[in-house]
């Protein structure tokens, strides 16, 4: 039986092409304004191309933070505001749809803008002026030519309020989607793509270190994003309203997402906290229409038709979905042809925003935890310091009361009213430390419960399964050995501590592989290099290193042996976190297999790189070419060794490379992004990196001048206080000059 119903294409006047060389005509009064406004901005561009933002209000700063970031990098602002509302498959034409379709499930433009108009009046300035200072740069340079965005409305930011890597909508599958509104039926309703396990994981490090275990008796903090590459652009925005700001902002957001002010500072790490749930729902069909049953009775289902518009070459198409949802949310999928599944999450996006922004004004720990009480982030915790010497760190935030019966980890029962969320929870009830007696805190998108080391942590049998689903994974192994394992920090070796080099998870991996090597002296004759390696495998201490070979063997070791491994991973199980698919993979493969593994990479090594004794740093590389959201690679043109690496394997510094078509050499494209250690004194001091540069432009003095610091684990000074900014400025001037 078919359940949907869809409208044919519908072909729309084939003129994208010179509406494309057309730039958005703007009004004399608007020009006026806003160039009246970009008097009351001064941007400061300090020696590594940081623009430091000063405006009258803080509604000034945001108008000259957007105007910067479309100087640093239009094309990203562009692409985050086509992703937010639903509008990519404009640009990258019908394979887009799906990613379309699942925005404007969530949200649409329409009840943005109702959201927006009902805004209080100070946060209605600032959107306002989001949408100002990105216009009034697109009035600047008419040269410029955006993919599709010509006029940004100050309504935008409220479909992109949170600043997380992919928001909340992206854990939708869109293949999920697509299986159930193009009407093809999915093989299966739960997503088994074993893919996902080659990807390399995403999320952050946090760190916090208490005043007294620090040398200077003043709290620490690390701020260390794993994101795609130049996700987020380094900034300070500062206001005559209180505004005083300074770290890692999302291209198009007005809000600096990870950061500090001269009081405290906050680092989100990705969370695994469950905020959101999926309900069968038991669909019936009466007279042509849907129902579904809730408490013994049965209700209709809700029908929209949404139509989306895609390019496909010159032409511009429509293509119209019947879109379906219960009280309980969206339709993103179904089970058989009577179940559905229906997601809830949170949908405040107003206090997503306030909170966002209002944080970057906190003075304390209280007060940032006031501003926590607007419940406003759903896919991220928080680790905090102050310069009242706290350190606090929250898993999660917006959080569903939950009848704790059921397994809330599966769909439940839509029909049964005992499922629905009993209101949210507090604030004070959520997992979290604040000053632990370890001195120290860590996350790096693990557990919370081994946050603060053995004794400190919080402990699980206080707090219901679903608030703290996550497992332990080899960062935060690592983290809680460096943490514990020092009495005293300081700027220089909390810096150390982030960038310590030891790959936890050959921990595991090795021992079992150096056990099955057991050769007589024939075999040992006749595979000398498989001997040879071991020997270098035996003899590393497992850290990372530009000139380690031990790092390059075991590396293509372990992604092989995993890769086997895989094979014989049940089709109905859950995808496994990264220590319990480490050691499935040691039990399920045999010495035998264990040692092919080796063997085989050895050979693929000696293949690509003349052979397998290979340093580390000559095959994992930093390079940018194009500066374009998608980078291309060239293995002929220079790029830089770098020691770090995947974050699988433990490593605190993040450097997620892989090859790419035509080349051998791995090249880097998330990880480490911005990142920063932050000392909260009297007088703050920080030093941060980004990585490459400031600019996205070719040729320019700051599109790859941090690479080098980046690539070895060296930090530049942060110029926070005007005195600094102005004794190592580059240039001063007004948006628009």
């Amino acid at each position: 039986m078919r359940f949907f119903s869809f409208c044919h294409s519908l072909v729309l006047p084939a003129l994208l092409a010179a509406g494309a060389a057309q730039a958005q005509k703007f009004t004399a009064p608007e020009l006026a304004r806003w160039k009246q406004q970009a008097q009351q901005v001064s941007i400061t561009r300090d020696t590594w191309g940081v623009p430091h933002i000063y405006g009258k209000t803080d509604a000034d700063a945001v108008f000259g933070l957007l105007y910067t970031q479309c100087e640093d990098d239009f094309e990203r602002v562009e692409a985050n505001y086509l992703d937010a509302i639903g509008r990519q498959a404009e640009v990258d034409g019908e394979a887009a749809l799906y990613h379309d379709l699942r925005a404007r499930l969530f949200m649409d433009s329409t009840q943005a803008l109702a959201i927006y108009r009902k805004t209080p009046p100070e946060m209605k300035k600032l959107l306002d002026a989001f949408a100002a200072g990105t216009n009034y740069y697109l009035a600047a340079h008419p040269t410029v030519r955006p993919k599709l965005l010509r006029r940004f409305q100050p309504w935008m930011p409220l479909m992109f309020s949170e600043g997380s890597i992919g928001g909340n909508i992206s854990v939708v599958s869109t293949e999920r989607l697509k299986a159930f509104y193009s009407q093809k039926k999915s093989s299966s309703w739960i997503d088994t793509d074993f893919e996902k396990k080659d990807r390399e994981p995403t999320g952050s490090n946090g760190f916090a270190i208490a005043p007294a275990k620090t040398a200077n008796g003043h709290a620490l903090l690390l701020i260390n994003p794993h994101t795609s590459f130049y996700f987020r652009s380094e900034v300070q925005m500062v206001s005559q309203q209180g505004l005083n700001a300074y770290g890692a902002v999302t291209w198009g957001q007005f809000f600096v997402y990870q950061g500090f002010n001269e009081h405290c500072g906050w680092m989100h790490t990705s969370s695994q906290a469950d905020s959101m749930d999926e309900y069968l729902e038991a669909i019936e069909k009466k007279n042509g229409a849907f129902f579904y049953k809730y408490g013994g009775k049965l209700r209709p289902v809700q029908v929209e038709k949404v139509s989306l518009s895609y390019r496909d070459g010159d032409r511009m198409l429509r293509r119209e979905f019947i879109i379906y949802r219960t009280h309980h949310g969206p339709i993103v999928g179904q089970k058989t042809d009577q179940q559905w599944v229906a997601l809830r999450m949170m949908n405040e996006p107003l206090a997503a925003l306030q909170q966002s922004y209002l944080r970057t004004k906190a003075t304390d720990y209280a007060g940032f935890q006031e501003v926590m009480k607007l419940n406003g982030n759903a896919s991220n915790n928080t680790v905090f310091a102050d310069s009242k010497g706290s350190i606090a760190y929250w898993h999660g935030n917006f959080m569903p009361r939950r009848d704790p019966t059921f397994d809330w980890s599966q769909p439940v029962d839509g029909s049964n009213p005992a499922t629905e969320w009993k209101g949210f929870h507090a604030v004070n009830e959520l997992v979290q430390v604040h000053n632990p007696a370890s001195g120290f805190i860590q996350n790096c998108n693990s557990t919370p419960f081994t946050v603060s080391g053995p004794g400190s942590s919080p402990a699980a049998a206080k707090y219901p399964k679903y608030m703290a689903p996550d497992a332990e994974n080899y960062r935060g192994l690592n983290a809680v050995r460096v943490l514990s394992g020092k009495a005293v920090f300081n700027l220089d070796t909390l810096i150390a501590a982030a960038d310590d080099p030891h790959l936890t998870a050959f921990d595991d991996l090795l021992p079992p592989l150096l056990t099955a090597y057991q050769p007589t002296s024939a075999e040992k004759a006749a595979a000398p290099a498989l001997d040879e390696a071991v020997q270098v495998l035996r003899a590393w201490n497992r850290n990372y290193s530009q000139t380690s070979v031990a790092q390059t063997v075991a590396t293509y070791w372990a992604e092989r042996l995993l890769a086997k491994a895989r094979a014989h991973v049940p089709a109905a199980q859950p995808q496994l976190d990264y220590i319990s698919f480490t050691k499935f993979a040691l039990a399920e493969t045999s010495p035998a297999e264990k040692l092919a593994a080796l063997t085989e990479s050895l050979d693929d090594l000696t293949r690509d790189f003349g052979t397998w004794k290979t340093p580390w740093g000559d095959i994992n590389r930093f390079q940018r070419l194009t500066g374009k959201v998608q980078e291309t690679y060239d293995d002929q043109q220079p790029s830089l060794p770098v020691a770090f690496t995947s974050s699988a394997w433990g490593s605190l510094a993040a450097f997620g490379a892989r090859a790419y078509p035509g080349t051998k050499k791995r090249y880097g494209n998330v990880g480490n992004s911005f990142v920063a250690v932050v000392e909260f004194g009297p007088r703050l001091s920080a030093r941060s990196v980004v990585t490459g540069g400031q600019s996205s432009r070719p040729g320019t003095p700051h599109f790859t001048d941090q690479a080098g610091l980046y690539g070895n684990g060296h930090f530049k000074e942060v110029r926070f206080y005007p005195e600094d900014v102005k004794a190592h400025a580059e240039k001063t001037y007004h948006p628009g000059e």
